[in-house]
């Protein structure tokens, strides 16, 4: 690329960070094209990718003075850097990419991302060396009808196991896409505030059930210390009401409302008596 074309190159790239008030910094790092396409595609309207040179990117970085800390997203240190630029607030782009998935195939050095199971019955391969290499990565297969046959489920890899390329390879033959792909954001800059994925994958389920919990002992600290608030005022009334009228029984006070109850406890009290003496 010659002087001038670079130059253009930066322009378009400050111009970026000029429109989109949120930038990440990706890791596309054996990330397939197709699948790559296919999750642009589904971001176009909300966010955009862009593709450049770990070097291309810092010198653009160190070009840019309004937006504090934007260099800090380079401490992330992928292997293949992308950027991606939106208007969704952090959070909410990460949780975005999270459900922009495909599946794919293994390769070599992956890592399982859950147990691997081949499933017992026919495969889509015929008869001949194809036997001898299921074999190998200890699938027991047969020949029957002429195609290979599984004889029982077998797991070939845990969740966790590095996939060798002997594995790696009898899975594609199977057709079996174990991998679950989608963009590594690796880190999101916003208003001066960088944000890695150790922050911005927040687990909703948890998160909401833990500020349940935390209402829940707020408020029973509140009816204990007895601390009007509106949530809590009509739980301590309730209460009071009820701790007054058990006083009221138990100390026989004969008074509005708990002359029915003393009522029905003489008459139980009476009944009780009755039996024991057998009136």
């Amino acid at each position: 690329m010659v002087r001038e074309e670079k130059k253009q190159e930066l322009e378009k790239i400050k111009e970026l960070f000029k429109k989109y008030p949120v930038i990440g910094m990706l890791d596309l790092y054996k990330m397939p094209s197709r699948q790559l396409q296919a999750i642009k595609k589904s971001l176009r309207e909300n966010a955009l990718i862009k593709m450049w040179k770990k070097r291309l990117i810092k010198r653009t970085l160190d070009n840019i003075k309004d937006k504090k800390n934007i260099q800090k997203i380079l401490e992330f240190e992928p292997r293949e850097p992308a950027l991606i630029f939106t208007d969704f607030n952090p959070f909410k782009l990460y949780k975005t990419l999270k459900k922009s998935k495909s599946r794919g195939y293994a390769k070599t050095n992956d890592i399982a991302p859950d147990d691997i199971k081949i499933k017992a019955g026919p495969t889509n391969l015929m008869a001949g060396p194809a036997i001898g290499e299921l074999q190998r990565v200890k699938i027991p297969a047969m020949i029957k009808e002429g195609k290979i046959h599984v004889r029982q489920d077998t797991i070939v890899a845990k969740k966790g196991d590095l996939i060798s390329d002997q594995l790696a390879n009898v899975l594609k033959k199977l057709d079996i896409q174990p991998m679950e792909i989608r963009i590594n954001l690796l880190g999101v800059w916003e208003n001066g505030t960088v944000f890695g994925k150790d922050v911005l994958d927040v687990d909703e389920e948890k998160f909401i059930q833990n500020i349940k919990n935390a209402h829940n002992q707020a408020l029973n600290l509140c009816v204990n210390v007895c601390y009007f608030n509106e949530e809590s005022i009509k739980i301590i009334l309730q209460k009071a009401y009820q701790e007054g009228m058990n006083l009221g029984i138990n100390s026989n006070i004969l008074d509005k409302g708990i002359v029915e109850e003393l009522m029905k406890k003489a008459n139980a009290q009476v009944q009780a008596l009755s039996v024991r003496l057998k009136i």
